[in-house]
């Protein structure tokens, strides 16, 4: 009995591959199933060709179709992990251009979910990690394999993951602007300008450094931000049809009843305004240079009296 139960539960794995003899038969085996679209399988088979045949003739073959094996049964991190080896282990080889870019593709639909499918999501809206590491897969195939069969799809997919990334920015910049953190979104929309030109990102990236010049103050930069964004984009939203521009009066502040119900209830709007919402004469130091200068020009003195009683007498 007890013979016959390790005949049972150990002679599958031992027999699966018991008719095949050869290294051409494991490898015409795996073709087949990867054909066919047994993944899985053809997974297997590879890995027990490379296991028995570790040196034959069809070993690197098989190593670089099991990444893309890997890549078709879902197995994203397994298909970068396989593109890896391969590089390390194979850099002459022809194929290693089509690692680099399966090592790209991997990371470029790793976010991908079922609801994708069938639902309108918004990329830009999610953690850029896997993005950023498409992005660099794509530059190294572009930088070392400039003329691969695989560079124009790099390449389209390189513009959309920098559309992507500058767009994620922005909703980033939204956020701290509705927060009244002027500073953060102020950062972040210059990094969109100056990292990201040629994205249709970079005129909203101008419109929100318009608005945090304004509400910190800052007219001479306001002033020269506007005059690029009506210059480079005179049709952008937040400029009227005379071109001056809208400053935003309401900031996002849900309610708890507003969360609590999926936005069934409730709203989401402050009635607090953003203040200032119009721009101020002058910037509040240089309000306090002419509160302390005389109406000849000359600035007022203080007697020692005041300075020795600090400002008690006097």
């Amino acid at each position: 009995m007890l013979l016959t139960g390790c005949g049972l539960f150990g002679g599958d794995d031992q027999d699966e591959f018991a008719d095949l003899s050869t290294e051409e038969q494991f490898y015409r085996r795996a073709s087949q199933q990867l054909n066919s679209q047994n993944f899985r399988g053809a997974i297997a088979t590879y890995q027990a060709l490379e296991s028995r045949f570790p040196f034959g003739r069809f070993a690197t073959q098989a190593q670089i179709e099991l990444v893309y094996a890997y890549y078709r049964n879902g197995d994203l991190e397994a298909s970068i992990a396989a593109a890896d080896r391969f590089i390390r282990l194979n850099p002459e080889d022809p194929n290693v251009d089509y690692a680099y870019y399966m090592k790209g593709l991997s990371n470029f639909t790793a976010d991908d979910s079922f609801l994708d499918r069938f639902l309108p999501t918004d990329p830009s809206k999610r953690d850029p990690g896997r993005a950023r590491e498409s992005f660099a897969d794509f530059s190294q195939l572009l930088a070392l394999y400039p003329d691969s069969p695989y560079a124009a799809d790099a390449r389209s997919r390189m513009v959309f993951l920098r559309n992507s990334l500058a767009q994620y920015e922005i909703h980033v910049a939204d956020y701290y602007l509705t927060r009244r953190a002027y500073i953060g979104a102020l950062n972040r929309a210059k990094y969109v300008v100056e990292n990201f030109q040629g994205t249709p990102s970079v005129s909203d990236g101008m419109a929100i450094m318009v608005e945090c010049y304004l509400r910190l103050g800052l007219n001479d930069l306001a002033d020269t931000s506007l005059a690029i964004l009506r210059e480079n984009f005179p049709q952008h939203a937040s400029l009227d049809d005379d071109g001056d521009f809208i400053v935003s009066s309401v900031v996002t502040d849900p309610t708890l009843l507003y969360t609590a119900t999926f936005g069934l209830l409730g709203s989401n709007r402050s009635e607090t305004q953003l203040a200032p919402v119009a721009r101020p004469r002058t910037s509040g130091s240089q309000e306090i240079i002419n509160a302390q200068e005389e109406p000849g020009g000359q600035q007022q003195g203080r007697s020692w009296l005041s300075i020795i009683t600090f400002g008690i007498l006097d």
